[in-house]
């Protein structure tokens, strides 16, 4: 047994973990230095997800990109997409949750709602859906469609997110709804999922924030210090109270870990070594990052995770931040990795026991036909 410090937080029901998949070539460090180039193949993938839901892990989420940023590697170049990756993978498991990743102006919320149901029908229960408002240009000029300023995008997605529950919920063929956006007149979806989908949104803007507090069940966020992810989480969280709601805060995790910590350093010095400028610059170009830094983070810092918190060190270090970021009021994390499908593995033996003894760990998810019971 090691000495690792138990956790003070008696609120939480222990930290869900979840996988911020590859379903997107080099995810997720903007680096030519790759351990496993194809992993983004959905054979690797499957490989992954039977691993995460042997060994326990609660939900797996993967990123929407429509084309990559370009540079050497051309970072998220080739991207397998996710409502029909999401299908795969539910028919192919029995307990994890698995998400989809929708972009707001590609999408009606009428098939959006059908194709939810039936993902939701083939897991029974336990898919749920990542809704992203869409910020990238390039992508949506190549489909000729026009990016909403940032407020009016939130606007326009808390009316999508409507127009979705609403088909959910009410009878099929009656839902009615009228908006600058949507119209929508004796909506039908049927069959209905057997229980609510749970909703994901990751932007942490003030729009983003009263949006996830009024409208979803989780909050994603890629914190770069474990402050930042302590005060989005407080004030996300207060903001559900407000409205008599609850919001669990995930955050997205590079962990990288050896039994010493100088080996993990030195892989993660080769991954910032390969930094790709160009699709460094694209990638920041589109998130509007203009002066070359991003939350006083140097830019070159992406090389290593893309803005997900850097875990380096030893198993215990990463069970040590799993554990303060539970304490700030983190529910979950996304873990990306430097070898997704051998990582995942070493989650299981390495770092859920270090968990239990802080006392973090969970049971793993309910299976599926045990959520719809107790709905």
């Amino acid at each position: 047994m090691s000495s690792l410090r138990r956790t003070t937080r008696t609120d939480g029901e222990g930290m869900h973990l979840g996988i911020f998949m590859p379903n997107c070539s080099n995810a997720y460090s903007i680096s030519t230095y790759k351990l496993v180039p194809d992993d983004w193949t959905f054979e690797s993938n499957l490989a992954v997800t039977r691993v995460a839901e042997e060994v326990g892990f609660d939900f797996l989420f993967p990123v929407s990109r429509w084309r990559g940023f370009g540079g050497e590697c051309n970072y998220l170049g080739n991207s397998l997409e996710t409502m029909t990756w999401a299908s795969a993978l539910l028919a192919h498991t029995t307990r994890i949750g698995i998400f989809s990743t929708v972009h707001v102006p590609v999408f009606h919320p009428l098939v959006v709602a059908k194709m939810g149901a039936t993902l939701d029908h083939i897991g029974r229960g336990r898919w749920g859906i990542n809704i992203v408002s869409g910020w990238c240009k390039g992508e949506f000029q190549m489909m000729g469609l026009d990016i909403l300023d940032h407020d009016e995008r939130y606007r326009r997605t808390e009316q999508f997110i409507e127009c979705v529950t609403g088909l959910w919920r009410e009878k099929p063929g009656t839902f009615e709804y009228e908006s600058e956006w949507y119209e929508i007149r004796g909506g039908y979806v049927s069959p209905q999922p057997p229980v609510q989908p749970p909703i994901v949104n990751a932007g942490t803007s003030d729009a983003a924030r009263d949006l996830v507090a009024k409208h979803c069940d989780w909050s994603f966020m890629c914190p770069p210090t474990l402050e930042i992810a302590a005060e989005i989480a407080a004030d996300v969280k207060a903001r559900a109270r407000r409205l008599g709601r609850s919001v669990r805060c995930v955050a997205a995790v590079q962990a990288l870990w050896a039994d010493r910590a100088e080996d993990a350093e030195t892989e993660r010095e080769k991954t910032v070594a390969g930094a790709d400028p160009v699709a460094i610059q694209n990638w920041a170009g589109e998130l509007g990052i203009e002066s070359g830094s991003f939350d006083d983070t140097p830019l070159d810092a992406y090389a290593f995770g893309a803005g997900a918190l850097p875990v380096v060190g030893t198993r215990e270090t990463v069970a040590e931040t799993l554990r303060d970021l539970y304490e700030v009021g983190i529910d979950g994390v996304l873990f990306c990795f430097h070898d997704f499908l051998n990582d995942t593995r070493r989650v299981g033996d390495e770092i859920v026991p270090l968990l239990r003894e802080i006392g973090i760990a969970r049971e793993p998810a309910l299976r599926a036909s045990e959520r719809a019971s107790t709905a």
